[in-house]
């Protein structure tokens, strides 16, 4: 018997809203030891996949210098180095929102998808993640480790070589 999503997803999945802050998300994730969530907008629609790679590249991105730095005078690297803090000092009253950092693309596939289909895509597209749906509906996600159960559970692995 084919070993499909509904087989290997973690089921309820954790939400957190595209206003919430940069912030309240590092948070969240940290304190359900998860690396990445769905984002909803005021409907419960997802929106988007906000992770820690996410939150990474914002704050790394902020501190980067252009890559036309070493054409600029010195007088004109001064400048930047002026504008860019006098932006990032302006940045830090208002709050950055998850929908600022977020991946507005989210890719999914039915909980009756056979499991190698799903291996294909996340290679293919680099995943850590996707979500399993039902009508439409999320109703599970599949992560990486929950693809290594597929090699560590002996019953999961003799069912995928049966399934061949």
């Amino acid at each position: 018997m084919t070993v499909i999503a509904r087989d290997i997803m973690t089921p309820n999945v954790k939400a957190v809203s595209e206003s919430w802050t940069m912030d309240n998300l590092a948070r969240f994730l940290t304190e359900n030891e998860i690396t990445g969530s769905p984002v909803v907008d005021d409907h419960g629609d997802i929106v988007g996949i906000a992770t820690l790679k996410d939150i990474a590249e914002f704050r790394w991105s902020s501190d980067r210098k252009p890559k036309a730095w070493a054409r600029l005078t010195p007088e004109e690297q001064r400048e930047v180095r002026r504008l860019r803090l006098a932006f990032l000092e302006e940045m830090t009253r208002l709050p950055v929102e998850v929908r600022d950092i977020m991946t507005p693309q989210v890719f999914s596939v039915d909980e009756s998808t056979p499991v190698r289909d799903i291996a294909d895509i996340m290679m293919g597209e680099h995943l850590h993640r996707i979500f399993v749906t039902k009508e439409g509906k999320i109703t599970g996600i599949i992560t990486t480790y929950d693809m290594l159960k597929l090699i560590s559970d002996k019953s999961l692995t003799r069912r995928c070589a049966d399934g061949d």
